[in-house]
């Protein structure tokens, strides 16, 4: 696996049942079309996509973000930095803890302050500028990757929203 495959996984839940190509998730996630094809076929080696490479296995890719995120792809705060807020710094997380610091993915054009966190690929801040769905999935992944206990249980229920009980169209 390699960090984009997550934002690829998580992209492709945010359009429910609605028909996609890799040409528009490659425009979407700022990442070429070869980058999307390998990332495909590595989440169908890992049992994480159907074998039609159109449907995200979604109790694989929750049980992933929980228990293996933060290992394989840990987020180390770095120094402040002017960025996009993330993890318990942005929605829907912001709204349930409150936070003596602020977490952001590093962007010469955010509007906020607070600790550098490696977003999953150079392009997220790009990436999220228009997709609220996807920015609150990544930021909710970062919760995981970043908090500490009880933001990662906060991050890890509202993911369980996301990906299992709210039907594929919501």
């Amino acid at each position: 696996m390699s960090p984009q495959d997550v934002a690829v996984l998580l992209k492709i839940v945010s359009y429910g049942e609605k028909p996609w190509q890799q040409k528009h998730l490659a425009e979407a996630l700022h990442l070429s079309q070869s980058e999307i094809s390998k990332s495909l076929a590595r989440s169908r080696y890992a049992a994480l996509l159907d074998d039609t490479g159109k449907k995200v296995h979604r109790q694989a890719l929750l049980e992933f973000l929980q228990f293996g995120i933060a290992y394989v792809f840990p987020a180390l705060p770095g120094p402040i930095v002017r960025g996009t807020p993330t993890a318990h710094s942005a929605p829907p997380l912001n709204t349930m803890i409150q936070a003596d610091h602020d977490y952001v993915w590093p962007s010469a054009k955010g509007r906020s302050r607070g600790q550098a966190i490696a977003p999953l690929y150079e392009n997220v801040p790009k990436a999220v500028q228009n997709d609220h769905k996807l920015y609150e999935l990544l930021c909710l992944v970062d919760g995981i990757r970043a908090g500490r206990v009880r933001e990662k249980q906060l991050a890890v229920e509202e993911l369980k929203k996301r990906l299992l009980l709210i039907n594929a169209h919501g």
